[in-house]
């Protein structure tokens, strides 16, 4: 499900011009827009004109606490206009121009587009770049989209358990700069925090039930088992006790030599549930799988670009077992494994599905932060591997691809979901002012 959004909506207008016409354009917009879901838009009924008429706009949506706003250029308009509702309300802006009107006695009757220029220089000269520009008869949802992305983050709680993997410097962020880009606060818990929580026999029973039924655990002791059970319930508990919207987990080495398993397989199993959590204390990867969520992507896997094959053309996105056990491809057979950590690294071990991806990354590097954003072609392959993965074919190269990646300095994880999720952060990017790379 798409993060839920309340958009302000406004339509600017000058008497010189035809009023009337517009006025009638604005109210089947506004009933136009009721067919969108996830999302609650609250219009100004009446045009906006004066200064005074900004201003009163301004305070009443500003009342309603909306996420972003919708300035429709009925005709031209005011210059004044946009600026007093963007000093107000500080929200990710849509201007929108209208298709012109066939011309009435030689006169241009909305000079709609004009508007949308007058507004976007306004703007753009007063320091605010990341509006985003559409012109015709009905809404750009890429747009909503985006402003779910930005909400999501500054309305979401993201919590790190323990610190990054040991040795991943290429994961750590700093908290405050996360807040001044995207209004996200990181709390941080001890590992203890969750592997020390109580669960009730009943809870883990259920959980080992369910694990039972997903996978063949032949390959694990009943003990293992157990503990993955156990551990499901806690960290689904931890979650929900936290109010935690996503978590980063220092997943190794602690757990295996402390808690007696690594958490592998129990993410894979509270993944597939809806909860996100990303593998070694990735904060961004957090992030990232939280926007992927946000747009209407349905359970994120973070992965590593794993196996890159140039002579073949394609790559392997795979970690080591934590795949949502929801994404298996139904051939294979899903098996709990104890590859890594002395035996005590329980994972989930499968195949995922053939499809489309969208692949995200949002990334820092000092004080610059970027995404990379690409597609992908799920391919069908054997179970050869321990872990959970999936071959993909790129629009491009393989080789370009990685190249991007590792000539950027973008980390080794990324958010994978299946479906086009594109173009919203390609918006996204300019309302924070990021580099795309892609």
């Amino acid at each position: 499900m798409k993060q839920f959004v309340t958009i302000g909506v406004v339509c600017l207008a000058r008497t010189t011009f035809d009023h009337t016409a517009a006025k009638g354009i604005y109210a089947r917009i506004r009933e136009d827009l009721l067919r969108i879901e996830e999302a609650r838009f609250h219009a100004i009924p009446d045009l906006v004109i004066e200064v005074e008429d900004a201003r009163r706009a301004a305070a009443e949506l500003r009342a309603e606490g909306v996420d972003g706003l919708v300035v429709i250029s009925g005709t031209f308009h005011l210059g004044h206009l946009v600026l007093e509702l963007d000093r107000e309300l500080g929200v990710p802006i849509m201007l929108w121009g209208l298709n012109e009107l066939p011309y009435d006695g030689g006169k241009i009757r909305l000079n709609s587009v004009c508007g949308v220029n007058l507004n976007a220089s306004n703007l753009y000269k007063s320091g605010h770049r990341g509006y985003h520009v559409t012109i015709g008869d009905v809404i750009d949802e890429n747009w909503v989209d985006a402003v779910r992305v930005v909400s999501a983050f500054r309305r979401s709680r993201v919590g790190i358990a323990g610190y990054r993997a040991h040795g991943f410097f290429n994961l750590d962020v700093a908290d405050l700069s996360i807040y001044r880009e995207i209004g996200t606060l990181v709390d941080h818990f001890e590992l203890a925090d969750i592997y020390g929580r109580e669960v009730s026999a009943a809870e883990t029973k259920r959980r080992k039930k369910e694990l039972e039924d997903t996978f063949d655990a032949s390959g694990v002791t009943g003990e293992q088992v157990e503990k993955v059970a156990s551990l499901s319930a806690r960290l689904d508990g931890f979650m929900e006790e936290n109010s935690l919207d996503a978590l980063a987990l220092r997943c190794w080495p602690e757990f295996a030599r402390e808690f007696g398993v690594s958490p592998c397989a129990a993410m894979s199993l509270v993944q597939s549930q809806g909860r996100i959590i990303a593998c070694e204390g990735d904060i961004e990867g957090a992030l990232s799988m939280l926007a992927h969520r946000a747009v209407g992507g349905e359970t994120p896997f973070l992965f590593d670009f794993s196996q890159v094959n140039i002579a073949e053309n394609f790559a392997l996105l795979w970690h080591c077992g934590v795949a949502p056990c929801s994404l298996w491809d139904g051939a294979c057979t899903r098996s709990l494994d104890t590859y890594f950590a002395g035996g005590k690294g329980v994972t989930a071990d499968f195949v995922l599905k053939q499809g489309d991806v969208s692949i995200l990354r949002i990334d820092s590097a000092g004080d610059e932060h970027r995404l990379f954003l690409t597609r992908a072609q799920g391919r069908p392959m054997e179970k050869e591997l321990k872990g959970t993965y999936l071959k993909v074919t790129f629009p491009e190269p393989v080789e370009r691809v990685l190249n991007k990646i590792i000539y950027s300095g973008i980390a080794h994880h990324a958010s994978m979901v299946y479906g086009d999720f594109i173009a919203p952060f390609e918006i996204v990017a300019r309302i924070y002012g990021w580099r795309i790379i892609a």
